[in-house]
């Protein structure tokens, strides 16, 4: 069963590309027509491809492992940070700090900073500064806080990337391909597909469609997840049984031995 449908796509726009002048002729394959000098994309194409990046994104988070959301155009920030929240992702809608993927653990030092400023606050080391010194670490950790509060939980390369808009993440999707870490990725007309593993074409600069796109593949990973800890569930009852199998057999051999011991025993009393 499909996890969208063409109505719900045509209702939030998904089917409006870039003006013709604009286009990539790489989209040419996604393309259904042209209407008033711009591109109409074809949403059963985009049907398919939302259905296929789902599944492959809810194996991903059966699995365990993170998705990282990429969007820092305004009009898709609001929309990726609900999101992917809502399915414990981590995700950039800031700047891309540049090498966050190449350069990792630079970027982990200084997520650990922003944790030992908040330790310092905490423990009341900070007490003794002045108002000015104060004022300087608060605006540092603030800086951090927006830069990279939502990874702060990302102890490790992403399995995945999922980027709005390829051109404006350009950078993102060039480290994410050269770790060889997949793209999935909502690609408008005026854009190339050629370096995103999972390419779902459809406008990127609506909010409705952004939204209608990313519910559909934040339901799949939901659903991974709830597998996931389902699974988790069934293999931790089926240890227990196993072992409490095993306590049993243990004890019946225990018997078992124990069961000549006692009739040697009881035999001298009986002459």
């Amino acid at each position: 069963m499909s996890r969208t449908n063409f109505d719900q796509l045509l209702q939030a726009g998904c089917h409006f590309g870039h003006l013709r002048r604009k286009w990539n002729p790489a989209m040419a394959p996604y393309i259904f027509m042209e209407r008033n000098g711009i591109h109409i994309i074809d949403l059963n194409k985009t049907v398919a491809k939302i259905d296929e990046a789902a599944e492959a994104l809810k194996q991903i988070a059966k699995q365990g492992k993170k998705i990282l959301f990429v969007a820092t155009k305004k009009q898709a920030k609001d929309v990726v940070a609900e999101k992917a929240a809502s399915v414990n992702m981590p995700y950039v809608i800031e700047r891309w700090p540049g090498g966050m993927l190449t350069n990792f653990p630079t970027i982990r030092k200084a997520v650990k900073k922003m944790a030992n400023i908040d330790k310092l606050m905490n423990d009341g080391t900070f007490s003794n500064l002045s108002k000015r010194e104060l004022l300087q670490v608060t605006r540092q950790r603030a800086k951090l806080e927006k830069n990279l509060g939502s990874i702060a939980d990302l102890t490790r390369l992403p399995s995945a990337l999922f980027v709005v808009d390829v051109m404006k993440e350009n950078i993102a999707v060039k480290e994410a391909n050269r770790l060889g870490i997949p793209v999935f990725a909502i690609v408008d007309t005026n854009s190339n597909p050629k370096d995103i593993d999972y390419v779902i074409p459809a406008n990127d600069d609506a909010k409705d469609s952004v939204d209608a796109i990313l519910s559909a593949c934040c339901a799949a990973i939901a659903e991974g997840v709830e597998e996931r800890k389902v699974e988790k569930a069934d293999e931790k009852a089926a240890a227990e049984q196993n072992e409490a199998a095993a306590d049993k057999k243990r004890v019946r051999k225990a018997r078992k031995e124990e069961a000549p011991k006692a009739e040697a025993e009881e035999a001298p009393a009986a002459e």
